[in-house]
């Protein structure tokens, strides 16, 4: 069994958390997060040092002990450095365009896709054939990935589509005659 929570969560100097009761308040220069802990589980701050544990025994607290100590690590790590999502469009003709809190997507439709970025992500299209998708909340911008890849998933024949930068997308063989 993972003993994970029971391991300290480094704060990297330039990162202050407040701990006050059950919420969790990590600020850096990237900006704010806040996270509510289950019943059952504590967290402790010393100096510099993170400690998660939980206040009954059982499978289900020890989990749910593992999964504060992840999102909490998580939230560190995006306030300190973004987290950030490659997308990668293979196609002819497949181009995107970033503008303000929208990315513009010709992706093989009869009519450009206009993607809403929501708030607190930010996409940058450094080319026409690249997404960077950027935030301090790990989730978000695994959804907002996740929702842009779906516009268009990668198809097997072809390799057309949306894709994350080092994902391996496995080729079928077409008909014979």
């Amino acid at each position: 069994m993972s003993r994970i929570a029971s391991a300290g969560i480094a704060v990297p100097k330039g990162v202050e958390v407040a701990v006050d009761g059950p919420v969790v308040r990590v600020r850096g220069k990237h900006g704010e997060l806040e996270f509510s802990c289950a019943d059952g589980i504590a967290v402790s701050q010393d100096e510099s040092t993170l400690r998660v544990a939980t206040k009954r025994t059982g499978r289900q607290a020890r989990a749910l002990a593992g999964t504060t100590r992840a999102h909490i690590q998580n939230m560190v790590m995006g306030v300190s450095d973004l987290w950030r999502k490659n997308l990668e469009l293979q196609g002819v003709g497949y181009r995107a365009q970033a503008s303000g809190q929208a990315v513009n997507l010709q992706i093989g439709y009869s009519h450009p896709v206009e993607f809403r970025v929501p708030d607190g992500v930010k996409v940058e299209t450094p080319t026409v054939t690249e997404i960077v998708v950027s935030g301090i909340d790990r989730q978000l911008v695994g959804q907002v990935s996740a929702e842009i890849r779906a516009l268009r998933p990668p198809e097997p024949y072809k390799g057309k589509g949306i894709r994350y930068r080092s994902e391996y997308v496995r080729q079928k063989e077409g008909k014979k005659k």
